[in-house]
């Protein structure tokens, strides 16, 4: 499995000819522009992902208070059953 990952990894000599390809294409005047977009969107991306992080985090502490809750109920009002 690892080396399979391996193989697809592009090494040192093909980063340059992407960067070449990449230039030329857009030119140098375009690649600030696509750096600041690419940029925001990963900016965007771990904002959404820290906010849905925090939302699974805050329900998870009101089903915690909640279960705390029912079951301190049910042990207050076990010893009252017990009595009668």
């Amino acid at each position: 499995m690892l080396s399979m990952l391996l193989f697809g990894l592009p090494g040192g000599g093909e980063w340059v000819m992407i960067v070449l390809i990449v230039l030329v294409l857009f030119g140098g005047r375009k690649i600030p522009e696509l750096m600041r977009g690419l940029g925001q969107g990963i900016r965007e991306f771990n904002n959404a992902k820290s906010n849905i992080k925090s939302e699974i985090n805050e329900n998870i502490r009101e089903l915690e208070t909640q279960k705390r809750k029912e079951l301190e109920a049910k042990t207050e009002s076990a010893p009252e059953n017990a009595e009668k």
